[in-house]
């Protein structure tokens, strides 16, 4: 028999009440999006890793239910913002900036990956400029 290498992989989460997580419909939209770019096991919407001589299409595609370890472990971590939505939407912080939902690295977390350089660029050209005016006077 054929080892499968998702086999191997942890068994799918679910909340206290024993029920699998859900995603919503834009959570969905999201995450079919990032099976066809990312998956490897997708191909035109079919999985590889069920295909046992008949086409088989991707079930996590069709269902709103996380239900394919695959998706979980190896392809939903890519998109980290998606992730904490779907598992662990307490963890979640709006950016200060764009006001737009990001997963932060660390407690200080206030921007999002896309604002923060920006606003790290805005605040050191500001603190120059102070040190600078400070030095001329």
């Amino acid at each position: 028999m054929k080892e499968q290498t998702y086999q191997h992989l942890p068994p799918l989460e679910h909340r206290p009440d024993g029920s699998p997580y859900r995603m919503t419909p834009a959570q969905r939209k999201r995450a079919n999006s990032l099976i066809r770019r990312e998956c490897c096991n997708c191909d035109n919407g079919n999985c590889l890793a069920l295909d046992d001589g008949d086409t088989c299409v991707c079930p996590q595609m069709l269902t709103f239910s996380v239900c394919c370890k695959w998706f979980r472990w190896a392809v939903l971590p890519l998109d980290g913002t998606l992730e904490a939505e779907i598992y662990r939407d307490r963890d979640l912080k709006r950016c200060a900036e764009c006001g737009g939902m990001f997963v932060p690295k660390s407690n200080r977390g206030k921007y999002c990956p896309d604002c923060a350089a920006g606003v790290h660029r805005r605040q050191k050209t500001e603190s120059e400029r102070k040190r600078r005016s400070a030095v001329d006077s």
